[in-house]
């Protein structure tokens, strides 16, 4: 069986491993001339690092984490280290209160967050009427009707905002918090429902690291499918046929190509996903889906001790930033990795950047936009001796999809279009799952389609 995978992403990259290791000839067709889509790495002052998402969630996949183990990572898996993150609230960092992603599960841990007004407003939500809701609804006016809208800025927003860089207020509840909507469809009171949902103790984080970097899964990708993977390469177009697929390709050097294919499976954003396959259902579910376009600091610095592993952000407490990572106490392999380097003193800060929205203000020279984060960062407390002794700049356009009111039954929607599309096969980020795990998760997904309908189309009377 010959299949194309469209896009090497995580999800294309891991619906061709998939592919490759049940005896399928891959290919893998990727526009840019590097793989990995949003999870990249880089060089700071001789700190290898990443520079699109430093972690992988695990908890409850089961197959991701085989996958990791398929590769070889295995040795290299790690976990957080304890430091916890804090909210900036007026200026000051406030410890994260225990929450189910924003809803909150605890009062007293809740307190410190808000104002006397916003606590009491919170504080009365067991006793509101709450009866079950079936139609989907943003999770942040959710929160805002249920707790006070203090609760939805400072904290679903800075908890959401590094997931999607979006608006809890435009965010779907079912989409985007899954075991949320389940509670709300069954009705009663989010804050015990929240507290019920979560562990008597906190344990460890979902969230798994690799040391050198999550990259590193990327380059064992790479790494197995060798020259099957084919940088550089534009598909014009694909057209259906009696017998599979056509694929029309464009090198970097102007060359075209026709090739014919059993199956394909798409991996690409939403909006090129939908011109792709222009003239289908498909086509408009998939346009409609809107992206947020963040960016992404790396700062070697000195002149601060980071407290915890980090900062978030709430709109409207900094112009720019959305988030602070102190990387190297979030990660021990890292903050080993840098004192070896750099010396004692000096530190690895991430810096997220910019909501859905706010790309005009990320819209300026790397110099410019590193020189005001900075004066930004100054202004937290302990950060006025900030000194910077290198930086990278990574954007990510287009780089987060949206999952706004009503995504999961567009997903349906595009999932039922697909179906009547043999051999053609969806995945990543803009349907069940943002971050590396979800779109691991997706490609494996994927791929298990493409081998069941090829595996049915064999035993079928007619092939035989």
């Amino acid at each position: 069986m010959r299949v194309a995978v469209v896009g090497a992403g995580v999800s294309g990259l891991a619906a061709a491993h998939r592919l490759l290791r049940a005896g399928a000839e891959v290919a893998v067709l990727e526009q840019a001339d590097r793989c990995g889509g949003k999870v990249r790495g880089a060089r700071l002052d001789g700190v290898d690092l990443d520079t699109g998402a430093e972690s992988v969630l695990l908890r409850g996949r089961p197959r991701v984490a085989e996958l990791l183990q398929e590769l070889g990572l295995g040795p290299a898996l790690v976990t957080p280290t304890r430091a916890a993150p804090a909210i900036l609230v007026e200026g000051r960092p406030v410890a994260v209160p225990r929450s189910l992603l924003g809803v909150p599960a605890d009062l007293e841990s809740l307190r410190p967050l808000l104002s006397e007004d916003g606590w009491r407003r919170a504080a009365a939500e067991p006793g509101l009427p709450a009866p079950p809701r079936d139609t989907d609804l943003a999770v942040g006016e959710l929160v805002a009707e249920r707790f006070g809208p203090e609760v939805t800025t400072r904290l679903l927003e800075p908890l959401l905002g590094g997931v999607y860089a979006g608006r809890s207020r435009e965010l779907s509840t079912a989409a985007v918090n899954p075991r949320l909507w389940e509670l709300v469809r069954a009705g009663g009171s989010l804050l015990e429902g929240a507290a019920a949902s979560l562990p008597a103790t906190p344990g460890g984080s979902p969230f798994t690291g690799v040391v050198g970097g999550v990259h590193q899964v990327v380059e064992a990708f790479a790494a197995e499918l060798g020259d099957r993977l084919r940088l550089s390469t534009t598909v014009r177009g694909l057209q259906q046929g009696p017998d599979g697929w056509v694929v029309e390709t464009a090198g970097a050097d102007g060359g075209r190509g026709r090739h014919r294919v059993d199956a394909v499976v798409v991996a690409t954003p939403a909006a090129p996903a939908s011109r792709l396959l222009a003239g289908t259902a498909v086509e408009p579910l998939l346009a409609a889906v809107r992206y947020a376009s963040p960016a992404v600091l790396a700062l070697h610095v000195s002149g601060v001790e980071p407290e915890g592993s980090g900062l978030l952000v709430p709109p409207g407490e900094l112009p720019t930033v959305k988030a602070v990572t102190h990387a190297g106490r979030k990660w021990d392999w890292l903050g080993r990795r840098t004192a070896e380097e750099w010396g004692s003193g000096h530190h690895l800060v991430r810096v997220s950047l910019g909501r859905l929205g706010e790309e005009h203000l990320l819209q300026r020279p790397d110099q410019e936009l590193v020189a005001a984060a900075l004066a930004e960062l100054a202004t937290l407390p302990g950060w006025g001796g900030l000194r910077l002794h290198g930086a990278l700049v990574q954007r990510w356009g287009g780089g987060l999809p949206q999952y706004e009111v009503g995504h999961l039954d567009r997903v349906e929607q595009v999932e039922r279009a697909v179906a009547g599309l043999p051999g053609l096969e969806l995945c990543g980020a803009a349907y069940r799952g943002v971050g590396v795990g979800p779109c691991l998760e997706s490609g494996l997904a994927a791929a298990d389609r493409v081998l069941a309908t090829a595996a049915a189309v064999v035993q079928s009377p007619r092939a035989r």
